[in-house]
Order: structure tokens, then sequence, then C-alpha cells
């Protein structure tokens, strides 16, 4: 029999990316507070939500297994989360252009039943153009991105704010990394072909 699989996720661009893999599963929000801890490194403060959105709805569902993620942007000590409104996404664009940020993208499966957990963090480097003021306004006025870590869709019209994206899985720059995930379900007993 099959084993039940959660997304612990609102984001629909998550459901959409799991939704590829073309094998069942619900989805479940997690109640979880976001915030960076003191000193967090960036890839440190992805892996911990991610694990701590799993656990959320672990609850909810003592059977299944449950994939977390959770993504984390950042150049240095500088982060950027999602912008939430026009003029913090200006702020964003203005800040990243020019400059490679790296998209820290947590990823993590756990088997509520055993509590066993599997965690990895995949890392997206991505160069931002210089972008002039004028780019800036047109893109925010095509696109919206104001959901978005970094103020920017790859996966449409933000690909052309950019001058590369390194890493071993684009998905992960989306939110989901499915190459990672599809190896933790395959141990977790999980058919993919």
């Amino acid at each position: 029999m099959a084993r039940r699989l959660v997304l612990a996720s609102t984001s629909p661009y998550r459901r959409e990316l799991l939704g590829r893999l073309r094998i069942p599963f619900e989805t479940a929000a997690p109640l979880t507070d976001e915030s960076a801890l003191a000193g967090e490194a960036p890839e440190a403060t992805a892996l911990r939500l991610a694990e701590a959105k799993a656990r959320a709805v672990a609850n909810d569902f003592p059977d299944a297994l449950i994939i977390g993620s959770d993504q984390v942007a950042a150049q240095g000590s500088q982060r950027y989360g999602k912008p939430g409104n026009r003029a913090n996404a200006v702020a964003q664009l203005r800040a990243m252009r020019g400059r490679e940020i790296v998209f820290h993208t947590g990823l993590c499966l756990l088997d509520a039943a055993s509590g066993m957990l599997q965690a990895r963090c995949i890392d997206i480097h991505v160069g931002f153009r210089e972008l002039g003021d004028a780019e800036i306004e047109a893109y925010l006025d095509k696109e919206d991105a104001l959901n978005c870590a970094g103020s920017a869709k790859s996966e449409g019209l933000g690909i052309s704010l950019l001058t590369y994206l390194r890493g071993d899985d684009p998905n992960a720059l989306i939110g989901l990394p499915l190459i990672a995930l599809c190896d933790m379900l395959r141990k977790a007993g999980v058919a993919l072909p």
C-alpha cells in the first residue's frame, strides 16, 4: 500500500512542483514562526524551518511521509525575504543588482510514523544583472513577484534579470528541490520511475 504523502506548505509554487512527480499528495498549512534565530546562518535557518514545517503538521498525519521546505536568500549576512509590497521589491532589486545572491533551500522528509528524518540544504547561486531603476519598475509592472524571496521569479519574466544560475537543481530556486526529494522519497520506499 502506498504511503500517504503530505506537503507541509501553502505555497502554490511548491504544490505545482510536487505535482510534476505524478504521485498523490495532500497539503497542510504548517503554523511556524519563520524568524531567523540570532546569529543563525542562512542555510541553517532554511534547514531548521523546513524541519519545523514538517513537524508542525505531523500530529495531524501520524502515518504520513511529510515534506517540509523553506528558502532563505542571502548575500553574506544580508537576507532577502518575500518583499510583500512594491516599495520593498524595488529596494531588494536595487540592492541585488550586479551581485550574486545565494538561495538556500532547506528540504526535509519526515516519516511521522517512525520519526526518521532526512534533511538537506540545496544552494543555488544567482547572478543579478546591473539593473537600471527603469528596468526594475518595468519588471514589477509586468510580473507579480511580491511573494517571492528576492522579488524575482526565475520561472517567469524574472529570468531576464539574471546573468546566471548555478546549482544542482533549478527547481530549488522555485522552492522545492525535486532531485533531492526524489532521492529521499526512494529511500523512504516510495516508487518513482
